[in-house]
């Protein structure tokens, strides 16, 4: 709102050296000395499509052609819908629209003053409205152009005409076509300048009065001016009856005359500058009552989310900015409009996103939608609300959008134009969306039942339906910090190597020769003891390309298993769902060891070290790169505890008894809804880490 107070603030300043150039306080009174409106309505806008299909045939040059009875474009002009409307009306009006005509007729044959003559037809019109005083006048100019003009192109073909426009001395215009080409450009310019101010001055009439105040700017500007603006363009109308006037009858030096054009091109660059301005504040005006649209909409979307409902349909309609009309703006999975009946008391998942919603994403959403929802027999729909920027929208967007809707199998908005930009308010203020994407669930009722499921979705899969705020609360008391939580179903051979009781070692990093030296390392200390030992390479994050040639060389030399892209990238999307999802369950990193380890891990990823995360049974250890590296390298140390404790306390008590000189420990997180932890403790020394903000674009 202030923005849109400062232009309407600068757009006045500028409206007021514009206007007050020529028209001085007191010719201002003396115009609105004539105003005394009785309050009748007069719907002018059927009054002004006749008089537009009447002055438009007035083309810019004039040829032999348009006057030899060459008719063409107007013979097809279909005035039956605008004669329909107002007919009644012009009868009603039809002795005032004449008298106007005699007016003007009179006073331009005569040579009168223009002022003077639009003052009186001011006087004339003073009971009606100021857009009423412009239609009225241009009617009856219409009138009388619209009489000659038809005489002279008829004077060819038809006696009557003939006969008429020799009593007018209308020939003689045919005579001088080519050297009054500058008159008729001029008067041209003028007719198509009022014809533009007329219409804005129309349109402040039809402004809803519910979302706009003539008392307020930005409209108070323009009721300030619309006096100003109706009296030029009756001002301009005089002209042009003057010139046309002029020209019946005319004598060889008003042809070789350019005085003439040169006024009307004057008046001309004066309108046009007057409907400019007026332009400039009916932007402003409706861009003032898009904003009230917008929050009255925003409030009635939280109204209806705050009522209880009798099924989800009417909360879907408002979302999805459809009408009980027309509920029809949906695409199926065929991709095929749907009504929205369709999603009629059941559970709906709303996927919130951009236009940058990755391939991975919806391959796990695909996976739990298209497969295991079936197997789990749960019952929900996904239906994408895809959030843009409208003015921003190009063909590449466009492009974007159907590509990324052709890989959803669920339910998607026909068009992102459709989504009103109350509702854009609404995720991002109340669902808190801001770019990565959110799934808010909603229940058979349309009560919103979690502000973002899509951390639940990537660490319990539909195990955590219906995807509610209590449910995550649920699953997070059952679970505890292990190898099957954080490893889920990512690698297969899981549950084989635990039944197995084998060490289950996770490293990852980037540093080819630490890779090299800690699998051989630690593969030497397991024969040693003679363990089970099993590796898995699981990456970093936000580094496809590098671990790409990692993942390479690790299969190539047999270091280790790895995993394909995909898991990478699952497992790490993971622990920030867990980083969040605890986040929002309110734990602090004191007594919740899953969020702490969680936040070891990322802090871990975040450092340019590799590292390791050993799990043996409910026994687990985990430490960054040189220092677990050199803990195994020294084993010798530590041998004879781990024969008896076994490895995990063995090399646990080893490195707690490392005191490091240095350490660093990084956290990078995503920006992402649902509010990231205040106070953050450093994984290595426990003493609180600063706070900062940190945004990173990276293609890999």
């Amino acid at each position: 709102m202030a923005t849109q107070s400062s232009h309407s603030q600068q757009l006045m300043r500028s409206e007021r050296r514009m206007f007050s150039a020529s028209d001085d306080s007191a010719m201002m009174k003396q115009i609105q000395s004539t105003h005394s409106p009785d309050g009748r309505f007069l719907d002018v806008k059927p009054i002004l499509q006749v008089i537009d299909n009447v002055l438009r045939h007035l083309t810019p040059t004039i040829d032999h052609h348009a006057l030899n009875g060459g008719q063409g474009h107007m013979d097809a002009i279909d005035d039956s819908s605008a004669t329909m409307d107002s007919n009644g009306m012009l009868e009603a009006l039809a002795f005032l629209v004449h008298k106007i005509s005699c007016e003007i007729s009179c006073k331009c044959s005569g040579g009168g003053d223009a002022h003077a003559t639009t003052m009186v037809l001011l006087n004339t019109l003073s009971s009606y409205s100021w857009d009423a005083k412009v239609v009225l006048t241009l009617a009856a100019f219409a009138v009388n152009f619209g009489e000659c003009w038809l005489v002279l192109q008829l004077c060819t073909t038809n006696s009557l005409a003939k006969s008429v426009a020799l009593l007018k001395q209308l020939p003689d215009i045919l005579e001088y076509s080519h050297t009054l080409k500058p008159h008729f450009d001029a008067l041209h310019k003028l007719i198509k300048a009022m014809m533009e101010v007329t219409k804005c001055i129309v349109e402040f009439t039809e402004l809803p009065s519910q979302y706009i105040s003539s008392d307020l700017p930005p409209m108070s500007i323009a009721v300030a001016h619309i006096p100003t603006a109706a009296y030029w363009t009756i001002r301009s109308v005089v002209a042009c009856a003057a010139q046309i006037a002029s020209l019946v009858g005319m004598r060889y030096e008003f042809v070789t005359s350019t005085s003439e054009a040169w006024e009307l091109s004057s008046l001309a660059h004066k309108v046009c500058s007057i409907h400019e301005h007026l332009q400039k504040i009916l932007h402003l005006c409706h861009l003032h009552i898009d904003e009230k649209k917008q929050t009255e909409a925003y409030e009635g979307l939280k109204h209806s989310f705050g009522t209880p409902q009798l099924d989800n349909s009417k909360i879907l309609l408002k979302i999805f900015s459809l009408s009980k009309e027309d509920p029809h703006s949906l695409l199926g999975p065929d991709k095929t409009k749907v009504h929205i009946e369709v999603l009629r008391r059941k559970h709906v998942l709303l996927l919130i996103s951009d236009l940058d919603i990755t391939h991975e994403e919806i391959q796990v959403l695909e996976s739990l939608y298209k497969y295991d929802r079936v197997t789990s027999e749960v019952n929900y729909e996904i239906v994408w609300l895809p959030i843009v920027d409208r003015s921003a929208w190009n063909d590449s967007y466009q492009q974007k959008f159907l590509s990324l809707q052709s890989m959803m199998p669920w339910y998607t908005v026909n068009h992102p134009s459709i989504i009103e930009q109350a509702v854009v308010k609404y995720t991002r203020e109340v669902w808190n969306f801001v770019k990565k994407p959110i799934v808010v669930t909603l229940d058979p009722l349309g009560k919103m039942t979690c502000p973002n499921a899509l951390n639940m979705l990537w660490i319990w899969g539909n195990t955590a339906f219906p995807f509610t705020t209590d449910r995550e609360a649920s699953l997070w008391k059952a679970e505890a910090w292990t190898v099957e939580l954080l490893v889920d179903g990512l690698e297969p051979n899981l549950s084989n190597w635990v039944r197995q009781e084998k060490v289950i070692c996770l490293y990852g990093g980037e540093e080819m020769e630490w890779i090299e030296s800690f699998t051989y390392a630690i593969k030497n200390v397991a024969q040693f003891l003679g363990i089970g030992l099993e590796m898995v390479y699981v990456g970093k994050n936000n580094a496809k390309e590098r671990v790409k040639k990692i993942t390479g060389l690790i299969n190539e030399r047999q270091l280790s298993h790895a995993w394909q892209d995909a898991n990478v990238w699952f497992f790490w999307k993971r622990l920030e769902s867990m980083l969040f999802s605890k986040t929002q369950h309110g734990k602090t990193n004191e007594i919740d060891v899953i969020k702490q380890e969680v936040m070891t891990l990322l802090g871990y990823d975040g450092s340019e070290q590799g590292w390791a995360v050993f799990f043996s049974g409910t026994n687990m250890v985990r430490a960054k790169g040189d220092k677990v590296l050199n803990a195994i390298q020294s084993f010798e140390q530590w041998e004879d505890m781990a024969r008896v404790s076994g490895f995990i306390s063995a090399i646990r008590g080893h490195l707690e008894g490392i005191a490091d000189e240095h350490h660093c420990t990084r956290l990078i997180l995503p920006g992402i809804s649902g509010g990231i932890a205040e106070t953050v403790v450093c994984a290595e020394c426990g003493r609180t880490m600063e706070m900062y903000f940190m945004y990173r674009c990276c293609d890999e």
